[in-house]
């Protein structure tokens, strides 16, 4: 039996082929839909669960080297929810972009985690190292 935090067997499924420089986007419920990218959906309820539970969840791990978030994330929400996000990729550089560049790398990526948050432009693209 696997000792990992992550218990979702898609999500560990996903995670396992993710490879050095390959992609994988963590977005909230309104997020489009790509058939070509895979999809664990992991949406339950508004807000359950959250883009950083979810990055929480996975950091142990998922080696990020590099982030991705539209630059609308930061026009639209408080200081509060910002710093979260600061303190919750502490390590991890992230560019932001307007959010149509954003959705642009998202084809290319290994796969998608769809949650249920309600954050507006809370969607990341997290690059493996």
């Amino acid at each position: 039996m696997l000792k990992t935090k992550i218990l979702n067997p898609g999500l560990l499924s996903l995670l396992a082929r993710v490879r050095h420089t390959n992609s994988l986007v963590i977005a909230d419920r309104g997020f489009p839909f790509w058939p070509q990218v895979e999809t664990v959906d992991l949406s339950l309820a508004n807000n359950i669960p959250t883009v950083l539970q979810v990055l929480t969840a996975i950091r142990h791990d998922f080696h990020a080297v590099s982030g991705f978030m539209a630059h609308e994330f930061l026009e639209h929400n408080t200081e509060d929810v910002r710093t979260s996000f600061a303190n919750a990729l502490e390590g991890i550089p992230v560019t932001h972009e307007a959010h149509v560049e954003f959705k642009k790398r998202v084809p290319s990526a290994i796969g998608l985690i769809r949650t249920g948050d309600t954050i507006q432009y809370a969607n990341l693209i997290l690059v493996s190292g």
